[in-house]
């Protein structure tokens, strides 16, 4: 059987999230892992969005809360939540959603550049949007999501 392939394109793999009733995507290759209910050990910081520092399988990753990341201004913390792990470069950092629920090939053509407002979600944290099967998904941009430098200024990572 020959599969028929109308035109090339490039699809991003990308991890599809809920959060706070949206959905939310990130690529593929800066996600490690999904984990669910690990406990958060509360360090002190001046950020808010921190959350405190988790150890998996050995290793101190601190963690944001996306909620309040993202400009939502309620917290919740419950333990369906899930932790995705992200990776860029040596820094690993956890990210608290409500639940991973798909990994999708989108094609780069479907790729919107974001309207000037989206409900309370900063812009700056948002790379593309996707109207893909009938569900609006909004795709962050992780460099700035994560801003490195300040995670490191709170003396949370260890590299």
């Amino acid at each position: 059987m020959i599969q028929e392939q109308l035109t090339p394109e490039r699809l991003e793999k990308t991890i599809i999230f809920d959060l706070n009733d949206s959905e939310y995507g990130l690529p593929v290759n800066f996600v490690e892992s999904i984990e669910t209910a690990l406990p958060i050990t509360r360090v002190p910081h001046d950020q808010n969005y921190i959350k405190g520092v988790i150890n998996l399988r050995g290793k101190i990753i601190p963690v944001i809360d996306l909620r309040i990341r993202l400009g939502e201004v309620r917290e919740h913390r419950n333990e369906e939540d899930q932790i995705i792990i992200t990776r860029i470069g040596e820094t690993q950092v956890g990210l608290i959603i409500d639940s991973a629920n798909d990994v999708l090939d989108i094609p780069e053509n479907l790729l919107e550049t974001p309207p000037e407002t989206i409900g309370t979600v900063k812009k700056e944290y948002i790379h593309s949007i996707v109207h893909f099967d009938d569900r609006l998904i909004v795709l962050l941009d992780i460099y700035k999501l994560l801003n490195l430098e300040e995670i490191k200024t709170q003396g949370m990572d260890d590299h």
